[in-house]
């Protein structure tokens, strides 16, 4: 990193998502949300901060885990936090959220666009990304299929696979 990387790096580390005052801190929300424990809830928002330093020095657009969209999912909901703390005042710039238009074109842009967030990773931070919070591409992109459950009212258990 060059000085100016370092400075922005230093401000991204030193941004609190957790309000003080909050009886439900936005980390606790986070693993609740996700069902992660809260030392992994901690290490995605971690990352999180390195992804969206790496969305600030990279010349060309940066794809992040899902586990990272995730912790940047819910830091958008929280507007303020979002767009004026960290974006407007922190990173002095602002950093958008581009979901996919879908299709074949779109899936390698972002396959593409993973991958070379994984490499800038590596050269900026000069470690491998933890790969249970950045998993391979082949991974990361395969076939999913989530839907928002409300665990009060259902029971969930896992599909038996028939060949």
């Amino acid at each position: 990193m060059n000085p100016e990387q370092r400075a922005l790096w230093d401000n991204i580390q030193s941004f609190e998502l957790n309000d003080p005052q909050a009886a439900f801190p936005f980390v606790q929300r986070l693993a609740l949300e996700n069902g992660w424990k809260l030392p992994f809830a901690f290490r995605a928002l971690l990352e999180y901060k390195r992804f969206i330093y790496l969305c600030c020095v990279a010349p060309t657009p940066m794809t992040p885990s899902d586990e990272v969209d995730q912790v940047w999912h819910l830091h958008l909901i929280y507007t303020r936090s979002y767009w004026q703390d960290f974006c407007r005042d922190t990173l002095h710039r602002e950093i958008h959220h581009g979901p996919t238009k879908g299709g074949q074109t779109e899936d390698t842009k972002y396959l593409e666009c993973y991958e070379h967030t994984l490499t800038l990773y590596r050269e900026h931070f000069a470690q491998e990304p933890p790969s249970d919070l950045w998993p391979p591409a082949s991974v990361r992109f395969a076939p999913l299929n989530f839907r928002r459950v409300n665990l009060n009212q259902y029971w969930l258990y896992p599909k038996i696979f028939r060949k």
